[in-house]
């Protein structure tokens, strides 16, 4: 993904933002022990609105003293999505991002046999127990590290215990609907709704209380997690094409502008090397890397940023893979771009 030439043309621009609203959707279990809670269509009424703000945005043309390199980098990707209104909801309907949880996806996790929700809660919960002979796909325990209420959760599989546990879209499946995701393939809406980089195990009931909240009208408790969770939302939208209002815009520049330097935010997504206990199978990689994305040098291709690594879908980078630097990994934990 290209670059702003002039952020300070750019930041110039953004001085005169406000903050207003799009829309996000929480997602549960399918199947028989979870009721489903996201699937059905829902409306931007009634929000729970966490926070709301009118101040302007407050924008540099350099990295400010709080601003993280991470934040520059999806300020960067954030300036390449258009700006547009939000299209008419008429049409949206789950079925359209294909089965839930559909293992014959294009993307990280797809055909490796196992579901995707199941994929994500073995990659974000620790101290796991799987069902016998299943191949290690079906979940039946672990604890989760909730990234947006920064606290411990026991999981149980079960019919009255799974929804403990709900797996979000971080960008809204009817989000993306009505900011582009109608000009996209059914392939590629059926990608979008089983990608890892928007899927995250959270605290169930308060995804529920998010609904379809965005950067605008939702954030998560958790304030250490705001800006990577800001930040994951701008790399889904960039990967699949889709755009923010400009409310929405306003926003995430906010957010962004108030990263701390000091290192990633807490509560970050983990990853299936760093935190279980049952590996997951491997994935196929599924998404080249674009030629302006990465140099390289040898064998291995060295991303001029995160943003760009996240981009050619090879983020986290961990040392040792292909790609990885030291330029990159800000807190020198050996993860980069996390």
């Amino acid at each position: 993904m290209s670059r702003s030439p002039d952020r300070s043309v750019v930041a110039a621009a953004l001085t005169a933002m406000t903050v207003g609203g799009l829309t996000l959707t929480g997602c549960a279990l399918p199947g028989s022990d979870q009721t489903d809670v996201a699937w059905s269509s829902v409306t931007s009424d009634g929000h729970n609105v966490a926070e709301r703000t009118s101040t302007p945005a407050s924008t540099s043309a350099t990295t400010t003293a709080n601003e993280s390199p991470e934040s520059a980098d999806a300020l960067d990707v954030l300036d390449t999505i258009p700006v547009k209104g939000r299209a008419p909801k008429t049409g949206y309907d789950r079925a359209l991002f294909g089965q839930a949880w559909s293992d014959d996806v294009n993307v990280d996790g797809g055909h490796n046999g196992c579901d995707t929700r199941n994929d994500i809660l073995r990659r974000d919960l620790t101290a796991l127990t799987v069902k016998p002979r299943t191949h290690d796909c079906v979940i039946l325990t672990g604890v989760l590290d909730d990234a947006y209420t920064g606290k411990s959760i026991a999981f149980t599989r079960g019919e009255r215990t799974s929804t403990a546990v709900q797996i979000d879209h971080v960008v809204a499946l009817s989000d993306a609907w009505q900011k582009g995701a109608q000009q996209l393939t059914a392939a590629e809406r059926e990608s979008l709704a089983n990608d890892p980089l928007n899927l995250q195990a959270v605290d169930g009931p308060t995804n529920n209380k998010k609904k379809d909240g965005d950067a605008a009208t939702w954030l998560p408790p958790n304030t250490a997690y705001r800006c990577t969770y800001v930040s994951r939302q701008i790399d889904v939208k960039a990967r699949y094409r889709l755009w923010v209002t400009q409310a929405e815009k306003d926003a995430m520049t906010r957010i962004l502008g108030s990263c701390e330097r000091s290192g990633p935010a807490q509560g970050r997504t983990q990853t299936a090397e760093t935190a279980i206990d049952t590996p997951v199978p491997p994935a196929t990689p599924t998404t080249p890397v674009r030629p302006d994305t990465a140099t390289t040098e040898g064998t291995a291709a060295l991303y001029k940023s995160c943003a760009a690594a996240r981009a050619a879908g090879a983020a986290p980078l961990h040392r040792g893979q292909p790609g990885y630097s030291s330029r990159l990994d800000g807190d020198d934990d050996g993860v980069a771009c996390e």
